[in-house]
């Protein structure tokens, strides 16, 4: 009796293991494959990483690289749009495979995130209109003046480390939301990522960027804990197209220029 039962739970053990290891190949580069279509969350209106043009096609930074990406899978690519906030809920749900945007990979995005390896660094500025008399970044940041800033970006946390005396105005609706604000006198200054700001002097003639950067760090995709195989896809992707130039192609036309915004206007802004 012993023997049945002692056979028994090694049967049992074996089929646990088994499903174990159909669980651990099972993950979700098996369906993207399966599908044929790569779902990527990316910003609703955050140029020059996502946004639509005037011709109301989808483009940016993060939208080609991705639709590169789906070309070398041999599957189609669906772009799943949201605002800075519902990007995270977008993966951690299971509705996107990943998400494309210029997101730093702080600490606590980390613990519901598994990150890529940096797609590149950038600066993030401060930046004014003219008529105002600031010359640094710190200058904006004294007692009795306002900075405005994507709500629920990691900016917010670098206001409050750099920043912590002036008044600091959060806004929905990513970095022309911020831009908006500061031409409208809600905010005497707005802080985004360097590409970004570059992009509002020419939108915004009126403005300027502050001397100096409170804040450099590394930006990357994301996507859930478990999917490592669809993680060390991209690093390796990455790799490759960083040794083949591409990348660095996408980067000096969209993140270290302002081209586009000649090229393929942004929508503008309702007023």
């Amino acid at each position: 009796m012993k023997k049945i039962a002692k056979l028994v739970g090694l049967g049992l053990c074996a089929l646990g293991l088994s499903a174990l290891a159909q669980s651990a190949t099972a993950d979700v580069i098996s369906d993207i494959v399966k599908r044929g279509e790569l779902r990527v969350a990316v910003q609703t209106q955050g140029p020059p990483v996502s946004y639509v043009d005037t011709k109301g096609n989808r483009t940016g930074f993060a939208v080609e690289l991705v639709s590169m990406m789906a070309k070398d899978m041999g599957v189609k690519l669906k772009l799943l749009d949201y605002d800075w906030k519902g990007l995270i809920p977008a993966v951690t749900s299971g509705k996107a495979d990943f998400l494309a945007a210029d997101m730093t990979p702080k600490p606590k995005r980390a613990l519901v995130l598994i990150f890529t390896e940096p797609y590149m660094y950038s600066r993030n500025v401060i930046y004014s209109k003219k008529s105002k008399s600031f010359k640094t970044w710190q200058d904006a940041c004294v007692k009795g003046n306002s900075v405005a800033v994507v709500q629920g970006s990691s900016n917010v946390g670098v206001l409050k480390a750099k920043c912590p005396l002036a008044t600091i105005k959060e806004f929905a609706g990513g970095g022309p939301a911020v831009a908006q604000a500061v031409a409208a006198d809600r905010a005497d200054a707005g802080i985004n990522d360097e590409a970004s700001a570059k992009g509002y002097m020419i939108e915004y003639p009126e403005f300027k960027i502050l001397e100096g950067a409170p804040d450099r760090g590394p930006l990357s995709f994301a996507t859930r804990p478990e999917e490592t195989h669809l993680v060390r896809w991209m690093d390796n992707y990455f790799m490759l197209i960083k040794a083949d130039g591409r990348m660095a192609k996408l980067q000096n036309y969209w993140m270290f220029s302002t081209d586009w915004k000649k090229d393929r206007a942004p929508v503008p802004k309702k007023k």
